[in-house]
């Protein structure tokens, strides 16, 4: 069934962008007109997000996410077969040096951003530009075809993919020497009793304590990534880096940094951030979560 599944979608990828595209747009109509895909989640957070804006350019943030959002896809089957050269010319990344001389210091790094557009740009554009092994934590796909599909394109220019549940158990054997440890770090943790609090766009929400308890536990580099769209089927990808200290900063100071920094990029593009996903699954109890607070 694999073969089947990756034939198809090879020779799908094999089709012109504009054509690709015009196929995309169809499908935009039929999922924000008529079926109405997460409408309702999307609208809630953007209201919550920007009650400054009219209900007139909260919709037109709407309908730009959601044609990044369907882009994202189109182009994730394009990835499947594309050249390095024409990977290159559409995929732009910036400041790589703030990551690459460490490299002779010997200090690892993780890669902090959030669930911005094409994600899937991001995975290539890094392992293909960074001088340590590059390691990508993926949720695996129940339907097998499809997952080992996934796999093969987000590994071709080098990622190590790790899927989540392996990740506690087999990580460990990637760090006997440095490397670099992508994390989209802006999920609701499963659990809120065990999470840092933060105001995102002036509303608490729980975040995962996770990858800045391995960035301290591990004394890793932090390296903020903001990456966009420039124009449909290119992108660009900014590295910032946060501290080479982490030992050396307050308990929630990286997690806290990290939300600045994805509030701040998404109010410039605010079509970038996906907005599909419940980002205020949680209501903030002060009784029960004051002293996750981070301030």
């Amino acid at each position: 069934m694999y073969y089947i599944v990756y034939g198809l979608f090879y020779a799908l990828s094999l089709l012109p962008w504009r054509v690709m595209y015009f196929i995309g747009d169809g499908i935009y109509v039929l999922v924000y007109y008529v079926f109405g895909y997460r409408k309702e989640v999307v609208n809630k957070n953007l209201l919550i997000a920007f009650p400054e804006k009219t209900g007139a350019e909260r919709t037109r943030i709407a309908k730009d996410f959601y044609h990044n959002f369907i882009d994202t896809f189109i182009e994730t089957v394009k990835l499947i077969s594309i050249s390095p050269k024409e990977f290159d010319r559409r995929c732009t990344v910036k400041n790589i040096e703030a990551i690459n001389n460490l490299k002779a210091t010997g200090q690892s790094v993780q890669l902090h951003s959030g669930h911005f557009f094409n994600w899937e740009f991001v995975n290539l554009g890094m392992s293909k530009n960074i001088n340590y092994p590059f390691i990508g934590v993926f949720q695996p796909l129940s339907n097998k075809p499809f997952n080992r599909l996934i796999m093969k394109l987000r590994s071709r220019f080098g990622t190590i993919l790790v899927s989540v549940p392996e990740f506690k158990t087999m990580f460990h054997t990637y760090t006997k020497e440095p490397y670099a440890l992508g994390l989209v770090a802006d999920q609701n943790p499963s659990n809120p009793n065990n999470a840092y609090w933060v105001p995102f766009f002036g509303k608490m929400a729980p975040f995962v304590k996770g990858p800045e308890k391995g960035a301290v536990r591990m004394n890793t580099a932090v390296v903020m990534v903001e990456f966009y769209k420039i124009r449909r089927g290119h992108y660009a990808i900014e590295c910032t880096l946060l501290t080479t200290k982490p030992k050396e900063l307050p308990e929630g100071e990286i997690t806290k940094k990290l939300i600045e920094f994805i509030e701040a990029s998404v109010r410039r593009n605010p079509s970038n951030y996906l907005w599909s996903h419940r980002r205020w699954k949680f209501e903030f109890d002060e009784e029960k979560y004051g002293k996750q607070v981070i301030k």
